[in-house]
């Protein structure tokens, strides 16, 4: 199962290129930059790890695209995304949000349902990867 998550999450995976172009649109608008990584893709999981500070008063998406290729290395088998901050109403609005890196293998997710009170009948998502413990998610 693919994870779609965030812009372009149902096409292929953007080369570095088309990831760079992303990152040079994002600063043309005036946008913040920043990297983020997870092994628990979840769709409530908004709290990814923040991979250094977030970037501003970027012109050039080479500094950005450098530190995407250095997570890209560092967390090689799990989720890697960019995010796109729009500062200019006074409190940063997430403009663009793309995954550049993703594990080999994406077990995805199962709907769980539960029987409630009476007849009320709950569903859950829950990730098949979260049963194994943190770190160890997509060996």
């Amino acid at each position: 199962m693919r994870i779609t998550q965030g812009t372009f999450s149902f096409l292929p995976d953007l080369t570095d290129a088309e990831i760079r172009a992303q990152i040079q649109y994002a600063l043309a608008q005036g946008w913040a930059i920043s990297v983020e990584f997870t092994d628990d893709p979840h769709p409530r999981n908004c709290f990814w790890e923040m991979w250094g500070n977030p970037m501003f008063d970027l012109k050039d998406a080479a500094a950005a695209m450098q530190e995407v290729l250095a997570c890209r290395k560092a967390h090689a088998g799990i989720y890697v995304r960019v995010n796109a901050f729009d500062a200019t109403q006074g409190f940063e609005t997430t403009r663009l949000s793309f995954i550049v890196n993703r594990p080999k293998n994406e077990p995805g997710f199962a709907l769980a349902r539960q029987e409630a009170d009476g007849r009320n009948i709950r569903y859950t998502i829950e990730s098949y990867a979260a049963k194994a413990p943190e770190g160890r998610r997509y060996e």
